[in-house]
Formats: structure tokens, sequence, C-alpha cells
């Protein structure tokens, strides 16, 4: 059997080794003759796998004791409800940064709930930057400020995160966390959907500093509310066992490696390779991002016409790609280069980039 390039936006790539090891546990997981997916909930051998993910997530990415992780479901999505139902209380402005569709949703939804202020934004460049914000000095009445760290379809990334004084910082890290170190302590709250870099849809990781907890009007819905959540170690109700596992392996996977550092390093080898092609095609190929905003988890790039794109796109799947279609709202053509797709795969698209230029 040939993998296929798998250049999905998310769902995305899972590591080979990870799939291997869900294979041999599939029919009996750790002698209890069940599949994961089959085990209670409240049971020692899924308790076991519930732990070891929030285990490794503290060991990988040094987050504190003063952070609660929470394994949720919905989606990022439901975060940006979630997060104004919370903490946009009376009174208090949510603050946000936009860079792109995601940001768009969140404070679309954010608006419903509360007072909301737009504090900076790139809609102005299509979204080709991310804006420069160093230091953040917020009044009094912010209730938070609301980034997406990394934007998957204009292909740019908050190469370095803000001060923020006056209320705590909040990240959409849903397509590229844990592809590079970072300091959780900047953060009141971290939040992503697994199916770009943690592992396959249907489980929401939230990291929130336990001080953020608790402040929900009586209004919200038990199942919105974070203290349900954080008071039930995310076993209020049935979380997405099988999800919650294969994160667990997709964790262990990268601990094996050396950690994020030692991917840190593989994931911009990988980028510099697909931007080295597009930078050296003499405008062939045309990066929507600028330089110093681009991402090292999606290359989105431009040919010189729609026929162009779709003769790319046509022999692109011929010789095995996935996935490397643009966004329908941006077109083009996008390259998802999450932890888990190989640096081989990578290498041959390169070559492949660099064959169809000269051909066509």
């Amino acid at each position: 059997m040939k993998r296929a390039y798998n250049f999905n936006a998310g769902p995305a790539a899972l590591p080979l080794e990870v799939l291997q090891k869900a294979q041999e546990e599939w029919l009996d997981f750790n002698g209890t003759g069940m599949n994961v997916m089959e085990l209670s909930h409240r049971s020692k051998d899924y308790e076991m796998v519930h732990n070891k993910a929030i285990a490794l997530l503290r060991k990988l990415l040094n987050i504190s004791d003063e952070y609660e992780i929470l394994f949720l479901q919905g989606g990022a999505s439901t975060q940006f409800s979630m997060i104004p139902m919370n903490l946009l209380l009376e009174g208090k402005v949510g603050h946000y940064v936009l860079t792109g569709s995601w940001s768009e949703k969140a404070l679309k939804e954010a608006k419903k709930v509360g007072q909301t202020s737009v504090l900076a934004t790139g809609k102005d460049n299509n979204y080709t930057t991310i804006p420069t914000l160093d230091k953040v000095e917020l009044d009094s009445d912010a209730a938070y400020l609301h980034i997406t760290s990394n934007n998957t379809i204009f292909g740019t990334q908050w190469q370095s995160f803000p001060e923020v004084n006056g209320a705590p910082l909040i990240a959409d890290m849903s397509s590229d966390i844990m592809c590079k170190p970072f300091d959780v302590n900047k953060f009141g709250m971290i939040y992503a959907g697994a199916q770009k870099n943690l592992g396959p849809s249907g489980v929401t990781l939230v990291i929130i500093r336990k001080d953020l907890i608790g402040q929900a009007p009586e209004s919200v819905p038990t199942m919105l509310d974070y203290k349900t959540h954080s008071g039930n170690n995310s076993l209020y109700n049935t979380p997405p066992t099988l999800a919650i596992y294969l994160l667990s392996l997709v964790l262990e996977h990268v601990d094996s490696l050396g950690g994020v550092e030692a991917v840190e390093k593989i994931n911009a080898e990988k980028a510099k390779l697909l931007y080295d092609v597009i930078d050296g095609s003499n405008g062939f190929y045309n990066g929507h991002a600028t330089p110093d905003s681009r991402s090292t988890m999606n290359v989105t790039f431009t040919l010189q016409s729609d026929e162009a794109t779709k003769a790319f796109l046509a022999q692109a799947k011929e010789q095995g790609f996935v996935g490397l279609a643009g966004h329908r709202s941006v077109g083009g053509c996008r390259a998802s280069i999450y932890n888990a797709v190989p640096l081989e795969h990578v290498q041959a698209l390169a070559e492949f980039m660099k064959s169809f230029q000269k051909n066509y």
C-alpha cells in the first residue's frame, strides 16, 4: 500500500506510527478484549488514557498547575460562543484582532453576547500580513484580547505573541498548536480543535487559567460553563474517548521525537523547501502572505492564471498529491504541512512544483 501525499487542511495527516499503534490495539486495548471506544468512560482503563493525555500535554507544552486542561466537544467553533458566554460579562468589552475568516467568525459570535471591539485588523490588505502588536495596554473594562495564532486560509501566522496588560490574552491555536515552543503563561486561555496537529476531529483542547473559571452568569447552560468540565476532569458527560486516545498516541509520538523543540526544526525545514521554490520561481508561483507573516503550517500560493492552476492541481492529483486546492474564498493553492506530514512528502511536492514550472 502506498500512502497518499496528504496536504489536507483538516482533518489532516496523522503520524503513520500512531495509526499503526492504534491498529495493533484496535480489537484488544490493554488486555480488555475491547477497543478503546467500547470502554466505559468511567473505567480505570479509559481513565489511564485520559490522564496520560493530560500529563503529556503538561510536559510537552510546559503547562503549570495554574491552568486546567479540558477536553471538550463542538470544535473550536463552539469556543467562539463559550468564551464570551463565560468571560464577556456585563459592562466588559471583548477585544479582537482580525487576521482571517476564523477570527471574523469568533467576533461574530461574541457580538451576540456582549460588547466587542476590533483592536487591529489585516482585512484591508486581504489578510496578507499579521498586524504589528508588541505591547497592548487595555482599559479596565476589557474582558480579554482574542487572537488567532495561525490562519489556514490565508497562510499567515503570528511570529511572536504580544504582551498584553489589563486583561487575559486568548488564542485560537487550532492550526498550529505544538508546531513550535511558546510560553503558555502569556495566555489566559488557549484552545484548539485537534484535527490539525493533535489528533483526529472530535475533541477540542482548552487550556484555561483557573482564575478565569467560574465567572459565567447563572443563565449560561451547564454544558457551556467551563466550571462544569473543570470540576469533573472533562468527564461530566461521555467524552470523545476514541479521539482522546488517538490524541494521547500523537502526544507520545511527539515526545519520542524529542518534544516540540524537535518538531519545530522539522517544520522549519519543510516550510523552507516550499517557500524557496515559490521565491525562486521568478513569479511563476506567488505566495499570498508577506514573508514576515508566513505560516509554517499552511503554504498558500497562486499561479499566473486559472488555467495554470487547474493544470497544476490536475497533474498533482495524478501524482498522488491530495488536498492542494486553495480555500474556495481565496482560490489558488494551499499545502498544509502540519506536524504529521513527513519531510519526504514535502520534498516530493517541492520537486513536483519545480518540474511543473519547467514543463508548463
